[in-house]
């Protein structure tokens, strides 16, 4: 995803002044439809994300999941929407690139260090916790590895809190993602889940998509969740969640600012 964002970013889709620091421009130009596709993507999270925090008043924590070189606690301290707290997690590897990057750019650390009130803030390889924003290194398929960690980052079981993944799940067997949305729908008083990833997988053009992932020797472990908008929204009803809604990226398209859709359509 990094690349195509770059790209995207670079030709005027959408604004990310930081995104420069964590991804090298990419060499070859990205097809229109790609560019689009990662606009309403961006813009669709975000919606929903700064609905919750307006709801919230920003008195809430949200977590992403599986975050990568995601942007938005930048993003979000340069529109004055910070939640109380923002956590991210990612794999040890990826988070030591992540926090390497944060260290040696200071457009990318003053920031952290404006939004921070405490004595100390604590950085090492594998982690950073400052008073707004945390990363964190754990593997997502355990559980309760990835509480005692947020815990230790003083995570706020009592705060409502927004949870992310976007394209994470379906990287995961179907049991290991159940357990992970049971954790989440029962460790919370009250929560939300944002949840991007692939539906339709049984028709040809997903079973395209699987056979070029798997060439490459990436296996979508998840997928059998994947097929329908409806069994998206049944395996979080199966997993504790007392509501689940889901739109396919056709109807996000059609909310985008009509602004937006004539100038890059």
């Amino acid at each position: 995803m990094s690349y195509s964002c770059r790209f995207a970013v670079s030709v005027g889709y959408w604004k990310d002044p930081y995104i420069q620091y964590f991804v090298r421009q990419a060499k070859e130009r990205k097809a229109p439809e790609i560019n689009r596709g990662y606009y309403a993507r961006v813009h669709g999270i975000s919606q929903l994300l700064k609905a919750f925090l307006k709801k919230t008043e920003c008195n809430c924590q949200v977590i992403n999941l599986g975050a990568g070189m995601d942007t938005m606690f930048w993003r979000l301290k340069d529109e004055n929407l910070l939640p109380r707290k923002y956590f991210e997690v990612d794999f040890p590897t990826i988070v030591t690139r992540k926090i390497y990057n944060i260290k040696s750019k200071p457009p990318l650390s003053k920031p952290i260090m404006e939004s921070h009130s405490g004595e100390s803030l604590l950085i090492d390889a594998h982690s950073l916790d400052s008073c707004r924003y945390s990363i964190i290194g754990a593997d997502l398929r355990s559980s309760s590895e990835l509480e005692e960690k947020l815990k230790k980052f003083n995570m706020d079981t009592q705060l409502p809190t927004l949870l992310i993944t976007e394209c994470v799940l379906v990287y995961m067997t179907p049991q290991q993602s159940a357990s992970l949305l049971k954790w989440a729908a029962s460790t919370f008083q009250t929560a939300m889940f944002i949840n991007y990833e692939q539906v339709n997988m049984a028709d040809r053009f997903g079973q395209i998509m699987i056979e070029n992932l798997q060439r490459r020797q990436c296996n979508l472990a998840g997928v059998e969740v994947c097929w329908s908008l409806e069994s998206q929204k049944e395996r979080l009803l199966l997993n504790g969640w007392e509501t689940a809604n889901a739109i396919d990226m056709m109807k996000v398209y059609s909310s985008l600012p009509q602004a937006d859709v004539k100038r890059y359509w």
